[in-house]
This record gives C-alpha cells, structure tokens and sequence, in this order.
C-alpha cells in the first residue's frame, strides 16, 4: 500500500514527444499499445473507423464505431480513405492544484490518422484510452451528431446513473446507480448519464467518460446491442424563463444539430477508464490529464477550504432573540460559529437577492455587513446565484461583489449540458476569474476537466448528494460506497456532507426543515476523506456542532485539499477505504455500506523507524449510528490497525508524527 511518488514539481507543463509519420491506405489496421503492454488497442480503417481494445490479452471492448457528422456534407470515419499515420510516444509532468494529487506524471503512447482536412487522434495510458477528433474547416461548421460506440463481449454487470424526469437532456445530472447487467439497459429510462462502470467476468472495469467540453455537449449514453453508444443534447431553438420560483430559463424547443462551432478546432475526448481492480478507479486520472490546461499561472488568491451552511439545515438555530432565515443575524451566527473553529467561509444561500436580478438585494439582508463582519472574524462569504440571472449582469455582478469582498459564487441551476449551456458556463469561469472570485458549481453537469482549466473552480455538484434525504429516503450508505468509483473519476464532488441527526435505515423519517442520515456518525465524518470536496460544506447546524466540540474539532482539523491520494482497498457499492497524505500528516477514510465489516491493515505507508500518533474516531454501535468513540494510540510502519465499520459505518484516522 506504499505511495510511490517520485515526480518533481514544475511551474508549468512539460510535454516530450517522439513521433514517425508514414502513408497508409484505408482497410489497414493500426495498433497501438500502453507505455507497460497491458492494454492493446486495434483501429479498423475500413469503411468506418472501429476500435477494439484488449487488455492482459483478453479482448474488453469489441469493435465499436467512431464518427463524426457534419453539417457541410462531411462524415468523418465514414469511407475516408487514404491517411497519414503518424505514432509516437510522449510523457508529460503537470502541476495540479487543488486536485486529489498535488502533481501528476503520465506517459502514453498515441496515434494519428491524418486525413485532408482532419485527424482522429488516439491515445493509450497503462491507465485507459482516449480519442478525439480535431478538424480543419474554413469558417464555422454544424455537427449534426457524433457517434462513439462502447460494445462489450458477453454481458458484463454496469452501474448506471439513468437520466430521470420529464427532459432527460435538462436535469440536475443527479442520480442513483442502477446495478444491471449491459443488456438490461433501459431498466429505468432511455438514456443515461455518464460517467458509467462496466465490470466484466475477469473483474476488468471500463468506465466511460469525457473530458474538454469547450463549446460543446456533454455526453449521455443509450443502449445498443452489446454496449452502450453516445448521444448528446440538441442545441436549442428557443427559451423561456420560469418565472417561479427561480427565474430559470428552460429549453422550449431545440434544433436538429448538437452543435454550431468554428471549424477548426479539437473536440472532447471520449475516455475508456480501465482498471485491473475496482479500487484503481478513483485515483484514474485521464479526466484532468486531457483536459485543456489552466489558462493563467497565477492562482495565490485561491483558496479551497470548509464553509458553514444554512441551507441544509433550514437555518436551524433555536433560542436567538430574532427569527432565523435569510437575514442578517442568521449569517451572523454562522459566522461567529466559523470563527471558532477556524472554518475559513460561509454560504449565503438562496434568497438573498431578488429572483430575476442579482444586483438588487432583499430586504433584512446587509450583505456589506455580513462582509464587513466576516472580514473582522476571517471568515470570508460565498454568494448563491442561479446561472442565467448571473449571466444575465455577468460583468457588473463580478465586478461589483469582488469589489464589495465577496469571495465567490455558488452558482445552481444550470440543469443542462447542451453547447448552450457549456458556453455559459465557460464565460462565468473566465469572468470570475478575472475578477477574482471562485466558483463552486451546482445544478451543474459532471465536471469534465474544468477544474484543470479554471483551478477557481473550487466543487461541482452533479452527484446525488446529501440534500436527497430532504424529501425522499434512497439508499445513501449505499451510494456513498458507489459514486468513488464512479462520478468522481470525472472531477470532485459538492456532496455537502456533516449530519450530525444519525439514523439506521429503519429509524430513518424524511423531515425537510430537520433532516436526518442514514447511517453513523463516523460514516459522515469519513467522507470529508473520502470524497474530493476542495470547497466542502458543514451543512448542520451550528447549534448541533456546538453541542459536540470534540467531533466538530476532528472534522475541521481535515485539509481539504491533500498531496497524495490512494484508495487502499474498496469494492463498488460496499465500502471503500482511503488513504491521503497532507504536509507529512495522513488521513485514512472508510465507509461502508449496511453490512458490517472489519478490515485491518498495517501503515506501511508510514516511513520506517518514527513514531506516529493516530487519532482515530468509530463507530460504537450500529443501533446507536449517532455514537462514536475518538480513541488516541502510538504507531509505527509495523503495527497493525484494525477498522471496526458498523451498518452504514465509518471510520477517520488522522496520524500524526509523535513529538
């Protein structure tokens, strides 16, 4: 289980390439092999572009069809003829802030198959397989569609986040997993969100992702005979906003393309993910390494970190001399409760200022104050907004509430991911980011690399996280235990963890204003390990906090943001044991589905000879999921420890080197 980091650190990407170029005639196959010979990929360049991939030799992913149709009477992949083929290998070492690594190193070897006027371009990691096409054109061009196939031999088992609602491509990108075997698709929907997993008979998972949306759809999946192939959001045609209760503008009509665009340009990446073992898949890193790379260097004023919340909670105070809600003496309790604990922000969340105009604030809301006197405590205030009625004063808001000290938005509600959309979303990152002020993105789709791009981009939302038990009672000890395989591949997750009202799955009652887990106590503190959360809520009470200093000290003394990340041991939709590493302290996360489980492991991790300190908080009892025990004791590299997960349990290690 030891970390094997031995990647130095450089102040901007570093690409090494070696390359041969050589004319070949279509019908002729091109392989192409990872930097360590495990995985093996096949292009077909017969009269469509087909790739198959092998892996340990034995064949993971059939022929499966690449294309793109465009608007000008194109159809690449589909009876193009000669090209140029040109392979290499390259190596690259990239600083990643705020990611689940501090820096990244990857080889991969590639192919390029030069036609006219475009390429389709190929490349193979020992951790997966990505291609994109990249094009050419005088002036603009339409795509119509594109067409990126992932067929599978036999009938392997899948998780399946299925598109739900009344429009499957506008929704909150928020769903349970579906477990099903391939040709059961359609099980509860006809399309389905991605990231998807795909486990085969040998244990191999595929997982199926993206990465670099510029003005572009993002991907869903429908099913066809043997797998799975893409479809996306049409364009839209026309909108109309939602008058109530948020001033949303929603899709009325769309046109019969997925995307207008300039016609010269690369397009995302289609990603295959692959992992020998299942707990390989949260550390994957193709999403961030394809992704275009950050725009500016300097990123000092960003600050990832924890923030007090009132929404989840209902503004849940008692005993104040006013009435908690949206108004002033509300945040001024949560600011107080930050300051105490070292909680470096807050959330004003929704209603704060008028619906459809984000520069009129509501009355009994002084958010100059509220600034004013965070500033003085060092508790700075994040802002909710919903995208377009941003959009809509994009620049005056920005300049405006930087101006005023806020820290950043909380923007929600975007709720699509056609190229509308995206392009939205790329103009508020570039506009906050030139005025400084970060982003933690909700109602949003998966991220696909943005983070990469735009670091002040500080979480995502696009998982079906904690608010779900507000008004519906799903399965979380069990989600919580799937989505690390799976959504979080693509990028870090807002699950706005931190309940401290605990129940087991039979005592569990939907209550909105006072909303309960499911699960222990120790269950939610693991997750500020477990989950990739830069900007991570406590989305409880401060009265609750409160009540117990000595769990609510153990939760904010949990960077969020680490140096090295490895799972240590895991199985989708049962539990999930994660190690992370911050300025020489280590941090060890567990949790666990409704079965009991103990699990012991040795710290070799831990550098020989010195002496560590571990405080490490458990369960007590499954039929008591609020109680939890902190128990102190001396370890070294040797000694083994042992995780003692209840029903719906956890367990937080926090190892310090002894003084």
């Amino acid at each position: 289980m030891t970390m094997n980091f031995r990647i130095r650190i450089l102040p901007m990407l570093f690409v090494f390439l070696l390359a041969s170029c050589i004319r070949t005639e279509s019908g002729e196959k091109v392989i192409i092999l990872s930097p360590d010979g495990r995985i093996k990929v096949s292009i077909h360049t017969g009269d469509t572009l087909r790739y198959s991939i092998t892996y340990d030799k034995d064949t993971i992913v059939k022929p499966s069809a690449v294309a793109l149709d465009l608007g000008n009477g194109k159809k690449l992949g589909i009876d193009s003829g000669k090209f140029r083929l040109r392979k290499g290998n390259a190596s690259e070492k990239v600083e990643s802030p705020f990611y689940r690594q501090k820096e990244l190193s990857a080889e991969w070897n590639y192919a390029e198959l030069e036609y006219d006027d475009w390429t389709l371009s190929m490349r193979v990691y020992d951790e997966g397989v990505a291609w994109r096409f990249e094009t050419a054109f005088d002036g603009e061009v339409t795509v119509n569609g594109e067409t990126a196939e992932f067929l599978f031999p036999g009938d392997p088992v899948a998780w399946v986040p299925y598109s739900r609602g009344n429009d499957l491509y506008a929704n909150a990108f928020q769903s349970e997993y579906t477990c099903e075997k391939v040709s059961e698709f359609g099980s509860a929907s006809a399309l389905s969100l991605t990231p998807l997993v795909v486990r085969n008979d040998n244990g191999v998972c595929l997982l199926v992702g993206e990465s670099d949306l510029r003005s572009y759809p993002g991907m869903f999946l429908k099913g066809t005979e043997g797998g799975y192939t893409a479809d996306f959001a049409r364009l839209p045609d026309s909108t109309f906003i939602l008058q109530k209760p948020r001033h949303q503008k929603v899709i009325a009509t769309r046109q019969d393309i997925i995307a207008r665009t300039e016609g010269t340009r690369t397009y995302p990446w289609r990603i295959m993910a692959i992992a020998g073992q299942e707990k390989e898949l949260p550390v994957n890193n193709l999403v961030y390494l394809l992704a275009e790379p950050r725009r500016h260097n300097d990123i000092s004023w960003i600050k990832p970190g924890q923030a007090a919340w009132e929404w989840w909670n209902g503004y849940g105070i008692e005993g104040r001399d006013f009435t908690p809600g949206v108004n002033t003496a509300t945040y001024k309790v949560y600011i107080d409760f930050a300051a105490r604990y070292g909680i470096p922000y807050i959330i004003v969340d929704e209603g704060w200022s008028e619906p459809d105009d984000i520069m009129s604030v509501k009355d009994g809301v002084d958010l100059e104050e509220i600034v004013r006197y965070g500033r003085e405590r060092n508790v700075g205030v994040f802002v909710w907004a919903v995208a377009n009625v941003l959009d809509d004063k994009l620049e005056e808001a920005c300049k405006f509430y930087s101006g005023a000290g806020i820290k950043g938005f909380k923007v929600d509600f975007f709720d699509r991911d056609d190229q509308d959309c995206m392009d939205m979303i790329y103009r508020i990152a570039e506009k906050t980011e030139e005025y400084r002020l970060m982003l933690d993105l909700h109602g949003v789709n998966k991220p696909a690399g943005l983070n990469r791009t735009f670091p002040h981009i500080v979480n995502f939302e696009g998982v079906f996280g904690l608010e779900e038990l507000k008004w519906s009672s799903p399965d979380m000890p069990l989600y919580d235990v799937t989505f690390p395989f799976i959504r979080q591949v693509q990028g870090p997750v807002d699950y706005t963890q931190g309940s401290f009202t605990n129940r087991t799955a039979e005592d569990f009652r939907i209550n909105y204003w006072k909303p309960e887990s499911m699960g222990t106590r120790a269950h939610q503190v693991a997750a500020y390990i477990v989950f990739d959360s830069p900007l991570v809520m406590l989305c409880d009470s401060p009265d609750l906090y409160e009540a117990e200093p000595e769990c609510t000290e153990f939760i904010t003394s949990i960077p969020t943001v680490f140096d090295k990340t490895e799972i240590m041991d895991g199985k989708i939709g049962e539990y999930i044991v994660t190690l992370r590493e911050k300025d020489g302290t280590w941090y060890v996360g567990a949790m666990n589905n409704w079965t009991g489980r103990k699990i012991n492991f040795h710290p070799d991790f831990l550098p020989e000879g010195k002496k560590y300190t571990v405080r490490h908080l458990s369960d007590i009892s499954s039929d008591n999921p609020q109680k939890y025990g902190i128990a102190e004791y001396n370890v070294d590299s040797g000694t083994e420890i042992c995780l003692d997960l209840a029903s719906g349990g956890g367990a937080a290690l926090i190892i310090t080197e002894t003084r």
